[in-house]
């Protein structure tokens, strides 16, 4: 169903933008304005509020070169060329292929050899892909540490994604990267990693069973990349300078550890505790919106009508009437629609797995997409280096 807070019509889209009716519709075949028909009429069309104020920003910008040279790194403008993730008309895909689709059957593996541009090789049957194991009295020391930083201390020890990455054609580095995504799911569990498929040995760890595994499948899958948010661009900077896969993916977990990236589960978590605790979502809402807390985990930027990473979750979890009260208010109520973050702690609490495991499966999920962008960035011989609009008190 059309949601009207979301969409205008044609007059008022070209008079906002201050453009003629026919330079509205060349904007809707070039891809830049989503469009949509109405419930009583699918023959008139509407047009997306949020793509018409981003094109607004970006032609206010385009006639000051100095502001726009300012908000290069602003969320939502491009900054790289990319082949790896494309975000466009509310969807997601990989190299061009449908993340929802490839979630229906692909496991993370085949979807990183797909991301990694491996054509017919499996790095991961490659022997050098197996990863060597931990020494247990390191295991034992990082189990400690929070989960970004038991992974950055162990990820060091593996060996092939020690080399440095800088000249080196990507095919060289597969199977050392292969080795390093298995690793990472090991030091998110802090045990020691195999080869089997990834998916099969978190649902041995947590205990599920084939249902379980296939949820946990599908979720790795739909998390593995998502273009260039805050952790893949930190590796990409990595990346630039030749540092090794290793460093790359500590510069990824860096980003992650902050609480408006991976943080964000922890939020959802609390959230969930809430509703759970009161017995009552509305209220909960209600409450959180009259402190000015707001509600984690709604609506995504990117996805104003609605994250397809949380559309290919969520509907496949066992029934859960807290979660389905609490997705029902915040769209009835606020208009707004669940994230990734939301399906992944849904996902956690439905299967009973250990608090973290939301942020254990992003992480594990997106090595696959950091691997992918180092691998690409690794082929341009350019440093990234912006640079800085300084604003601080004159020299003397």
């Amino acid at each position: 169903m059309t949601q009207p807070d979301k969409f205008m019509d044609a007059e008022g889209a070209a008079g906002a933008l201050g453009i003629s009716r026919a330079t509205l519709y060349a904007y809707v075949s070039r891809g830049l304005i989503e469009t949509t028909g109405t419930d009583a009429d699918p023959r008139r069309r509407l047009y997306s509020i949020h793509d018409i104020e981003q094109l607004k920003k970006r032609k206010s910008l385009g006639r000051r070169p100095k502001e726009a040279a300012a908000t290069a790194l602003d969320f939502g403008l491009p900054v790289l060329s990319s082949c790896v993730t494309l975000i466009e008309g509310g969807r997601l895909f990989y190299r061009g292929r449908d993340a929802l689709a490839l979630a229906a059957e692909a496991s993370l593996e085949e979807v990183a050899c797909l991301l990694w541009d491996c054509g017919e090789v499996d790095p991961f049957r490659d022997p050098k892909a197996e990863p060597a194991a931990w020494d247990e009295a390191l295991l034992a020391a990082t189990n400690r540490l929070p989960l970004t930083e038991r992974c950055q201390s162990l990820l060091p020890f593996v060996a092939s994604g020690r080399a440095t990455a800088w000249r080196r054609e990507p095919r060289r580095l597969w199977p050392g990267a292969a080795a390093l995504t298995r690793s990472m799911a090991a030091a998110c569990l802090g045990r020691q990693p195999d080869q089997r498929p990834v998916h099969l040995y978190l649902a041995d760890h947590w205990g599920l069973d084939a249902d379980g595994a296939d949820l946990i499948r599908r979720a790795l899958v739909l998390q593995a990349d998502h273009e260039l948010n805050a952790s893949a661009f930190a590796v990409r900077v990595a990346a630039s300078t030749g540092a090794s896969l290793s460093a790359c993916l500590n510069a990824g977990l860096s980003a992650l550890s902050g609480p408006r990236h991976g943080g964000m589960t922890s939020l959802v978590e609390l959230l969930f505790d809430e509703v759970e605790r009161v017995g009552d979502a509305a209220e909960v809402v209600e409450s959180r919106l009259r402190r000015g807390d707001g509600v984690p985990g709604f609506n995504h930027p990117l996805y104003p009508a609605g994250d397809p990473r949380a559309n290919g979750i969520l509907p496949h979890l066992p029934a859960d009437p807290l979660t389905a009260d609490l997705l029902s208010v915040m769209e009835e109520t606020a208009g707004l629609l669940p994230t990734c973050d939301v399906a992944l702690v849904a996902l956690r609490r439905r299967l009973a797995m250990p608090r973290g495991s939301a942020l254990a499966l992003f992480a594990i999920a997106r090595t696959s997409g950091w691997i992918a962008h180092a691998l690409e960035q690794t082929q341009d011989e350019r440093l990234i280096r912006p640079r800085a609009r300084y604003v601080g008190p004159p020299p003397g």
